[in-house]
């Protein structure tokens, strides 16, 4: 195998400077962050001082973010109306993430201790898709098993980490991203991706060559420090 070349700060740094990158292109970036994250009054406010066409309608920003908010709250049916309010499509055409409000609304009433609710709700709305689907049923399984065990007891994670603020996160997340879908728009903020491929670039070249790596909080790493100027994740 050859020896690995060696890039010095210097040329490093000037062969970056070489690099076009307009106001524009930076500009769609902060756009599509302020979008898919829904800081709808940023948007719309550096909309007007960058002078761009906005993406996608604002209102459909704060329906999204009040969709959210519902969620991360517990409140699964207010978020399923407001989600067939804004496109009945979402749901009728992604019957696993139909699923997954249907899950959480079951874990909620757990959550409240109406075991009965949560039993009959199981049976009538949730057993029926176990049945359709190997993942369904696992899923409503390990549901279940929250009602076997005490809140207070050492059950596994992968049984209590429903109750956890997360769960309802990622619930959340995953309605987010099938609405963004339905809008046409990018479920990932597009610097994430950016982040991504970087990182696997520099994994790349630095099979052949020894460079500055990036550090998105210090900015070029002198050649040699590999843990400290690799990019934080």
């Amino acid at each position: 195998m050859p020896p690995k070349l060696t890039i010095r700060k210097e040329e490093w740094e000037r062969r970056l400077h070489e690099v076009q990158v307009t106001k524009d292109d930076l500009n769609r970036l902060v756009m599509d962050y302020l979008v898919i994250e829904g800081y709808k009054s940023a948007a719309e406010e550096f909309s007007n001082e960058a002078g761009m066409v906005p993406p996608v309608d604002f209102e459909s920003i704060e329906s999204r973010m009040i969709i959210r908010e519902a969620l991360q709250r517990g409140d699964v049916e207010e978020a399923i109306t407001r989600v067939n309010d804004l496109n009945p499509e979402i749901l009728d055409t992604n019957p696993a993430l139909y699923f997954r409000l249907q899950q959480q609304r079951l874990i909620e009433l757990i959550r409240q201790g109406q075991i009965a609710e949560a039993l009959q709700f199981a049976q009538d709305e949730l057993a029926p898709r176990g049945e359709e689907s190997p993942e369904f049923l696992a899923e409503l399984e390990r549901t279940m098993a929250l009602l076997a065990f005490d809140p207070t007891s050492l059950a596994p994670s992968a049984i209590t980490d429903l109750l956890s603020p997360a769960q309802r996160m990622k619930t959340a997340g995953e309605v987010n991203a099938a609405i963004l879908e339905s809008f046409s728009q990018s479920k990932e903020v597009k610097l994430v991706q950016l982040l991504r491929l970087l990182c696997w670039g520099e994994s790349m070249l630095g099979e052949r060559a020894d460079f500055p790596k990036v550090d998105i909080f210090g900015g070029l790493s002198p050649i040699g420090k590999k843990d400290e100027g690799a990019m934080h994740e």
